[in-house]
Formats: C-alpha cells, sequence, structure tokens
C-alpha cells in the first residue's frame, strides 16, 4: 500500500498527492485553505522535502485563489529560502512552478498597499535577476513591470513596459495567452481604445484561448467597453455568460464588481441589488484590499443611482453588522473606496488610484433601460405623479384656459390617445373659473370615461349638461355610452333596454335634422357594442363553437346599420372613420365566433386598414392581432407574421406594457417555427421585459424566458440560454403553464448544461423532466429523458446510476417497441459495466459482452420482424454499427487483460464483430460508405495486433479503392485514405522488422 488518510492523519506521499489534488477540487475559499494548511502540516511529517515543497505550492495556488490573497507571502518565502539552500530537493516542475509564482508575488505586493513601492521595485529586480540566471524570457518580467507602472498612473514607463513585454520571447514563464490577451486589452480600455481591445480579446471570448480565470475576467472587463461603442447585445450576452462563471468563485470579487457596474449603468439597478445580496462576504473580505477597492466602488456608484431615482430610503443588503438604506450604504461605500485609494496613492506617490475611483463612481448610465431575459425584480422607482399630455400650468402662473380647452377638443375630436389626460388637465386648471356648459359636459363626460364603470352616473350628469348647452343629439350619445358601460359591468339586459330607447330617439331626431350624424352614429355604435356584448354573453352559456343565431344575427344588424349611416360620409371626419372601421371589425368578430374563418380574416384586415387610413393607426393593434391568431390557424404564418409585426408598429409608443409583451412574445413564436431563432430571440426578449414592466414576470414574463431559453439554445449560446431557463424555471408551474412547459424548460436547460460541461446539473435536470413526464399517456418523452440523463450521469462519473438510469430507459423504449432506443441503451450500459472498478476485471468483460450480445440479439429479432424497407434498412445500420462496437469493446478489453491466450482469443471475436460489421454495412451500399470503411480499418489495425500484416494491407487497399473516386472536397474520403495510408505504412515497417529477426 502507498500510504492510507486514516485518523492517524496522511502516512504516504501517494496520499498526500491525492488529498492536494482532491482539494484543488473544491470550492474556493476559508475552508479549502484551511484544509491545504492542514495538508502542510501532515507532509512536514513524512520528513520528504518534496512532499513539503509541493504542499507548500498547494497552499500557494488556492490562498491565491481566493479572498485571503495576502496569506501567500509566507509560504512563498519559505519555498525562496529552500530553493536557495538545496535546489536539488526541487524536482523540474516544482522548479518550475517556483519560478512561475514570481509572477503572483509581484501582482500580489502591488494590490497590498501595505507594501512600500520601493519593495514591490526591489521585488521586481529579484524575479529579473533569478529569471535571467534560469534562462527565462524577459516577458513575464517586462509584463510585471508594465503592471506596476500602470498601477501607479505612469503611463510612459507603462508604454515602454507594454512594448518591450509584447516585443519579448513567449517561452515556458510567460502567461497563458488569454491571460497575456485579457492584460493586452485591459490597457487598451484604458487608455480609450476601446475597439482595438475587443480585437485583441476576440480570441479569448470566441474560446481560443482559456484558462481557470478565462473568458471570466474577460467577458467582465469587455461590459463596460461595449456599452461605451453601443454594442448593447454584447454586452447583455456577455454578462448573462460572464455572470454565470463567476459567481461562485471567491476570488473573482474584481469581475464580480465589473457585472455590478454592468447593471447601474444600464438601467438594471433591481439585478444590480440581488448580485450584491449574493456575496454579503465581498463587502467584508480584506485578503485582497485592491478587489475590495473596486468592489466598494461600484457599490457607491449604484447606491448612488438608487438615491438619484427618489430610492435613498430603499433598504438594501450590505455589511451584515446592520441594516442600510440605499443613501447610508452609498456614503459607507464611498468613503471606503476613498479610504482604500488614499492608502493605495500614499504609499505610491500620486493621486491616480483616487482619481481613477472617483471618476468610476460617478459614470453616468450609458443605456437608459437594457432587458437582460432574466428574472428580477422590477426596476425600482420612485413614486411620482402621473405624467399627462398636456402640461399642467405652473402654480405661479394663470392658466389659459381657452387654450388648454381648444387643445383637449381638437385631441378628442381625432380620437388621440391622450385626449383623456388632456380633459384632466383643463378640469384642474378650470376650477373656481366659471365655464360654459358645453365645456363642463365635455370635462364631465371624459371624466365618465376615464373612470370607466365608477363614472355611470357621470355619464347622465354630462347629458344633462350637453342638454343645457343645446346639443340633444350629445345627451343621447352619453346617455348611450352610459349604457355600454353599464352593459361592461354584466348588466346587458338594462342596458339594451336602456339603448332601446336611445335608438329611437336619436333617429327620430336625425329625421328631423335636430342632430347630425356623429352623435347618431355615437348612439347605433353604442347599440352595436351592447348586442355585441350580448353575443359574448351568450356565447359563454352555450357549448363551445356555438353562438346563438338570434343575438349574432341583432348585432350583425347594428353593426351594419353603423355603416350605412356613416358610408360616404366620413371624408376628413376622424370620429365616422373610426366608426365604419370598428363595424367591420364587429363584422369580422362575428364572422370568427360563427366559424367564418377566412371572411373574419379579411373583414379584420379591412378594418384595421380603415383605422390606418384614418390616421388611427393605434385602433388597427387588437384588430391585426385578431388577424395574426386566424391566419396562424389557417396555416399562413407569412400574413401573421406581417399583422403582428403591424401591430406591433400602429401601437408605437401607446401600446401599453401587457400587450406588447403578448404581440412580441406572438411574433417571437412565429419567427421561431419558421427556423428564425436569431430574431425570435430578439422578440422574446422584449416580451420578458415587458411582462416584466406589467407586473407579469410569474405568468407571461416566464412564457416569454421559457421561450428566449430555447431560442438562445437553438444558437448554440449555451451559458445565457442556462442563466435565463434558470430564470424562469422558479415561476413556471403546472397550475398556469401546464407541465408540458415545465418538462420543456427542464429539457432544454439539461442540455444546456450538458454542453456546457456539468454534466452533474444536466443529470439532475433531466431526471427532474422525466419524474414528470413518467406519469403521462405517452411514455417517448419520458424515455428520452431518462436516456439522456444516463448519458449525463455517465459523463458525471457515476456509472453506477448511469447503469441504472440506461436500464431504465431500455424498459420504456421495449415497452414502446423502439429497438433503436433499446439497443443504444444496452450498447451503452455495455461500456458502462467496463468502466465499473469494483468488479473483478474477468467478471466485469463478462457483463459488458452480455450486454453487447443482447444488443446484437435485439437488432437482429426486429430485423426477421420488419416488413417495411425502410425500416429495414435502419434497423441494418443500427446491427452495423453494434456489431462494431461490440468489437471496440472486445479489443478494449482485451487491452486491458493480462493473459496472454486471453488477449489473442478477445483480438479474434472483436475482429469477427468487426468482419460481420463491414458484411452487414456493405449490404447497404453507398449509403453506408463511410461506417463500412471505418469498420474495415478497425478489422485492419486488429489483423496487424494479431501479426497478420497481408491480411490487414489488403483491409486498407480496399479501403483505398472504395473511394477512388470520391469527389475532392470529401474529408471523410480524405480521413479514411489517410488511415489507410497509415495502416499501409506501419503493416511495412512491421514486416520489415520480421526480416530483419530472420
Amino acid at each position: 500500500m502507498s500510504g492510507i488518510d486514516g485518523a492517524d492523519g496522511i502516512t504516504a506521499f501517494d496520499s498526500l498527492r491525492r488529498a492536494m489534488a482532491e482539494n484543488s477540487e473544491e470550492p474556493e475559499g476559508p475552508a479549502r485553505n484551511a484544509r491545504a494548511e492542514q495538508l502542510l502540516a501532515e507532509a512536514e511529517k513524512l520528513n520528504i522535502p518534496l512532499a513539503v515543497i509541493e504542499a507548500l505550492g498547494h497552499q500557494l495556488k488556492v490562498y491565491n485563489y481566493s479572498s485571503e490573497k495576502d496569506k501567500m507571502f509566507v509560504p512563498f518565502a519559505r519555498l525562496l529560502r529552500m530553493w536557495d539552500e538545496r535546489p536539488e530537493d526541487f524536482d523540474v516542475y516544482e522548479t518550475h512552478s517556483l519560478h512561475w509564482v514570481f509572477k503572483w508575488m509581484s501582482s500580489g505586493m502591488l494590490d497590498q498597499p501595505h507594501i512600500p513601492l520601493a519593495s514591490v521595485e526591489k521585488w521586481l529586480g529579484e524575479m529579473e535577476h533569478r529569471y535571467r540566471l534560469a534562462g527565462h524570457s524577459e516577458r513575464a518580467v517586462r509584463g510585471a513591470e508594465f503592471s506596476v507602472a500602470a498601477h501607479v498612473g505612469d503611463v510612459p514607463r507603462a508604454e515602454r513596459a507594454y512594448g518591450a513585454w509584447l516585443a519579448a520571447d513567449r517561452d515556458s514563464m510567460a502567461d497563458c495567452h488569454a491571460c497575456e490577451l485579457h492584460g493586452q486589452g485591459w490597457w487598451q480600455a484604458e487608455r480609450g481604445r476601446d475597439a482595438e481591445a475587443l480585437r485583441l480579446w476576440a480570441p479569448v471570448l470566441q474560446g481560443e484561448f482559456t484558462c481557470a480565470h478565462e473568458p471570466h475576467t474577460v467577458l467582465a472587463s469587455s461590459l463596460a467597453p461595449l456599452l461605451r461603442l453601443g454594442r448593447v447585445d454584447e454586452a447583455r450576452a456577455h454578462h448573462l455568460r460572464g455572470f454565470r462563471l463567476v459567481r461562485t468563485m471567491e476570488s473573482m470579487r474584481g469581475a464580480y464588481a465589473d457585472h455590478v457596474e454592468f447593471c447601474a449603468l444600464t438601467g438594471n439597478e433591481a439585478r444590480g441589488l440581488e448580485l450584491l445580496a449574493q456575496r454579503p462576504a465581498y463587502f467584508t473580505d480584506d485578503g485582497h484590499p485592491r478587489s475590495k477597492l473596486e468592489f466598494m466602488t461600484v457599490v457607491a456608484l449604484l447606491m448612488d443611482r438608487l438615491t438619484e431615482l427618489g430610492l435613498g430610503d430603499r433598504q438594501v443588503s450590505g455589511p451584515a453588522d446592520r441594516a442600510w438604506t440605499a443613501r447610508e450604504l452609498a456614503a459607507h461605500a464611498r468613503e471606503e473606496a476613498l479610504g482604500l485609494a488614499a492608502r493605495f496613492d500614499e504609499r505610491n506617490g500620486t493621486a491616480h488610484i483616487s482619481e481613477r475611483a472617483r471618476a468610476r463612481m460617478d459614470q453616468r448610465p450609458l443605456v437608459e433601460r437594457l432587458p437582460l431575459g432574466v428574472r428580477t425584480a422590477a426596476r425600482p422607482t420612485a413614486v411620482s405623479p402621473p405624467a399627462t399630455a398636456v402640461a399642467d400650468v405652473p402654480q405661479d402662473a394663470e392658466p389659459d384656459l381657452p387654450a388648454l380647452i381648444a387643445e383637449a377638443r381638437r385631441l378628442s375630436d381625432t380620437l388621440q390617445p391622450n385626449a383623456i389626460e388632456a380633459w384632466a388637465a383643463v378640469s384642474r386648471a378650470a376650477r373656481g373659473a366659471e365655464l360654459a356648459a358645453l365645456d363642463r359636459a365635455e370635462i364631465t363626460d371624459h371624466r365618465a370615461m376615464d373612470l370607466g364603470p365608477e363614472g355611470i352616473d357621470l355619464f347622465e350628469e354630462a347629458a344633462e349638461l350637453y342638454a343645457e348647452a343645446g346639443d340633444p343629439g350629445e345627451a343621447l350619445a352619453a346617455r348611450a355610452r352610459g349604457a355600454y358601460v353599464r352593459a361592461l359591468t354584466g348588466e346587458v339586459a338594462q342596458a339594451r333596454t336602456v339603448i332601446a330607447g336611445l335608438y329611437d330617439q336619436v333617429l327620430a331626431l336625425y329625421a328631423e335634422d335636430g342632430t347630425g350624424v356623429r352623435q347618431t352614429a355615437a348612439v347605433l355604435m353604442s347599440r352595436a357594442r351592447i348586442l355585441m356584448r350580448r353575443v359574448h354573453e351568450a356565447a359563454a352559456a352555450v357549448p363551445e363553437d356555438s353562438v346563438p343565431r338570434a343575438a349574432a344575427a341583432d348585432a350583425e344588424t347594428a353593426a351594419r346599420e353603423v355603416l350605412a349611416l356613416v358610408d360616404g360620409q366620413a371624408e376628413d371626419d376622424v370620429r365616422l372613420a373610426s366608426r365604419a372601421a370598428e363595424a367591420r371589425a364587429m363584422l369580422a368578430e362575428l364572422a370568427a365566433l360563427t366559424g367564418d374563418v377566412e371572411g373574419a380574416a379579411e373583414l379584420f384586415a379591412r378594418a384595421s386598414a380603415a383605422f390606418v387610413g384614418a390616421g388611427l393607426p393605434w385602433f388597427a393593434v387588437e384588430y391585426e392581432a385578431r388577424l395574426a391568431g386566424l391566419a396562424h390557424h389557417l396555416g399562413d404564418t407569412a400574413e401573421a407574421e406581417r399583422a403582428l409585426r403591424a401591430a406591433l408598429e400602429h401601437g408605437g409608443p401607446h401600446l401599453e406594457a401587457p400587450g406588447r409583451a403578448q404581440l412580441h412574445l406572438q411574433l417571437a413564436e412565429v419567427l421561431g417555427g419558421r427556423g428564425l431563432s436569431e430574431e425570435a430571440a430578439e422578440h422574446a426578449l422584449e416580451a420578458a421585459h415587458w411582462a416584466d414592466e406589467a407586473g407579469e414576470s410569474r405568468t407571461l414574463g416566464a412564457w416569454a424566458r421559457q421561450q428566449l431559453g430555447g431560442f438562445l439554445l437553438r444558437q448554440g449560446r449555451f451559458a445565457e440560454a442556462a442563466e435565463v431557463l434558470e430564470s424562469a424555471l422558479p415561476d413556471l408551474n403546472a397550475e398556469t403553464h401546464g407541465d408540458g412547459a415545465v418538462v420543456q424548460t427542464q429539457w432544454w436547460l439539461g442540455d444546456c448544461l450538458s454542453e456546457l460541461g456539468e454534466h452533474h446539473a444536466a443529470a439532475e435536470r433531466r431526471l427532474q423532466a422525466a419524474e414528470i413526464a413518467r406519469h403521462w399517456p405517452e411514455q417517448h418523452d419520458h424515455a428520452t429523458l431518462a436516456h439522456l440523463a444516463a448519458e449525463s450521469l455517465g459523463h458525471a462519473g457515476l456509472p453506477a446510476d448511469a447503469d441504472q438510469a440506461y436500464a431504465r430507459a431500455g424498459t420504456l423504449w421495449r415497452s414502446l417497441g423502439n429497438v433503436h432506443g433499446l439497443v443504444r441503451a444496452l450498447r451503452a450500459r455495455a461500456w458502462l459495466a467496463l468502466r465499473v472498478e469494483e468488479a473483478q476485471a474477468q467478471d466485469r468483460n463478462d457483463a459488458a459482452a452480455a450486454l453487447m450480445a443482447s444488443a446484437v440479439e435485439e437488432c437482429a429479432a426486429a430485423l426477421d420482424a420488419v416488413d417495411d424497407d425502410e425500416a429495414r434498412q435502419r434497423l441494418t445500420a443500427e446491427l452495423g454499427h453494434t456489431h462494431r462496437q461490440f468489437g471496440d469493446l472486445l479489443a478494449r478489453s482485451a487491452a486491458e487483460d493480462a493473459e496472454d491466450e486471453s488477449i489473442q482469443a478477445s483480438l479474434e471475436e472483436a475482429l469477427s464483430r468487426m468482419t460481420r460489421a463491414v458484411a452487414v454495412f456493405a449490404s447497404l451500399g453507398d449509403d453506408a460508405l463511410h461506417s463500412r470503411t471505418g469498420a474495415e480499418l478497425a478489422a485492419g489495425w486488429l489483423e496487424a495486433d494479431l501479426s497478420r500484416p497481408e491480411r490487414a494491407a489488403a483491409r486498407a487497399r480496399a479501403v483505398l479503392a472504395a473511394y477512388d473516386r470520391a469527389e475532392e472536397g470529401d474529408e471523410a474520403a480524405l480521413e479514411r485514405r489517410a488511415e489507410a495510408e497509415q495502416m499501409l505504412q506501419v503493416v511495412r515497417e512491421q514486416a520489415d522488422a520480421e526480416q530483419d529477426k530472420e
């Protein structure tokens, strides 16, 4: 035994190394640091110098990646002393590591204001001297010098060092490409060259270069430059993707601060508060003063922003010792930040750090509001009086009442959306003034319209004032409006009785020229609206898709009367044009209710066009939306898309948040159905934003986020999709959204996490979804999810759990008659069986072979029973792949076996399976060419392993012949030919070696 970690501690070097490796995988933080300290104590007991050296190096590493960076200096000083005294105790790796962490020491000293600048410079000289002795390039030294110069604000020296850094050769001491590019881009952004910074960062952002802290810091550093350049979509994506990377890493306080800053600069103050609440320790951790300075600076920025919005007294998360308001935390954070900056500046002999801190705290928002798509609290706002379209007159000024009345009358005559507010402004300005009866009537009438059901009595008061003003027709119109509002409250029968009398009166009055078309049309339209309410009420009381004919006929007659009255008389009268358009919309609705979908669509289109033609596009929104639904029902997605786009365009700034959210979400679904996932994602994002604004985050907002996550997943934007889907999931529930939406979200999230390499979390999501789908009548989704969960469990290193999940999936596939799923589950279980460590090697191999044999049998049995040509082709291919995998599995197990005879037997059986695979694929012709040649090459390598070079060469030549006529750009053909040529070369060398032996 190499040693155990038991009650008496670690007893051997190997167990120490295992323990350090395990500790390295633990989350950053004090617990990991404490374990590293304990392991150093255990190493010292082993009396092996290299064990102590490695334990000190481990301690250095965990300190560096934590909030206790200030503890690095002691173990490094000890390491350096050990090197100077006995360098032969260091192996190659530890020698490299010792020189490598010189860079951590130089940057670490800069981050600690109590270490004098002279000591930092002295250390820089020591680093340069030791690197020269060790034969290393100047690149890392000049990079460290650049950091010192940039930190103190010595721009000329920084530029010189920057140039020397880039000019020096890269060697084993140079930082990784990702870290170097981050530093280079940071300097460009610091000098105001944002576009150049982003150009330098591009390889890191695109995944070409990565490391333990990249692209984490590059994503964070890129946020402000992207906002300054107006590239807000990229900034949003970088925030979602980057915050996911840093949120659990204790050592990333500086990058975390960049994300808080992003929230403060984009109108996402509520999310910024949530971020602060997730990391309370960041307010007080003192081991790394430089990152604390950065954090407190952006805390001050965010709190000042809240105070500016009138929310200075809002309770916020801060240091845990007390409760904080935004105003109090702003003052505290500013004081802390400037205090830390002053300590650095005193050490550096400049004002540079304080100037940067003040500039960062005093930034102005770069975007008024940037929707992020993730669930967050509504944007914090201070209570303010409602805005009106007509500005209120200053208190110390005399109101120009005639002008206000004229403007209000103009707005109401042309049906502008803000007419009600204009009359409210008139009412406020007219307090105490003597007004004509007509003016008072209009004020009262519009007040009643604004109040809705609560204003029914005011309609009667307005009618009396209209009568007093000598306008009996408008008096009847006011009473008719009151009757319609009464119908909206459910009193349809009473409203019908009232409107019947008003209808007779207005027609008699109109016949005697006692009133005009406008007033008459108003009464007729109110009657038509009331009769439409009767239709809806009647339809709700009868079986679906059944509308009482009498009610529908009465409503249709009423709508056509409106059309007959105003037809040809509208001209420039906006009110009359709107009556005609609304009447057509009523006819459209009646057609839809009676099942005439095509007729309804045509009439809604005409109604919408009429409103737009009258200069009233905001009235067309409802009808374009209805038209979109009908077009979708008819399968006309192009018309549905057109109508939804038109609705958004026509609504413009007048659309209320709920309606805007609905339209964006519907358009997202239509575009997504057409495969336009990028634009669909944009509209889903807007839908989520407006749902939040409407206070519907948990309902409509959850739908929008679910859709947005799916569209991002389709684009391969897995980290962003995961953030959005995780944000949507808590609000999705079976009662409101249906369990299908919950399962789909878990499914998509599992796919994202799998792509991100978070396999354990992916398995959890897939198992949760499978548990819901288990209760569905149709079990295909349940089987698929169980299979996917098994894959994730296997990737997560949990073979026993994966085997159980595959077994569950296999049972489900069998019950569904899905042979392909069953066979693949059996093959996966076979490979898992080969990995199980507890079993004896032979038992393990036997179990794996038995499972693979079962897969072959299932395929063969299904082939015997199938009579469909297409299904036969697919099953034949599946059988070929199973034979191929069986051969691979046998070959793999042989390579691990200790007995020569057993190896020989396993290789022979593997070759037999490969040969069968070749024959099965050959029966499929050219459709399985690549599969056949792949199996042929695998068989060739087995022939070579069995010392049969002639047969191996024959198989290689057969592959070359198969691709004689391959197209020039066929990559698979090129790969197969290259492997075949390699095989020929290997067997020639084997033959030559055999001849030499002879």
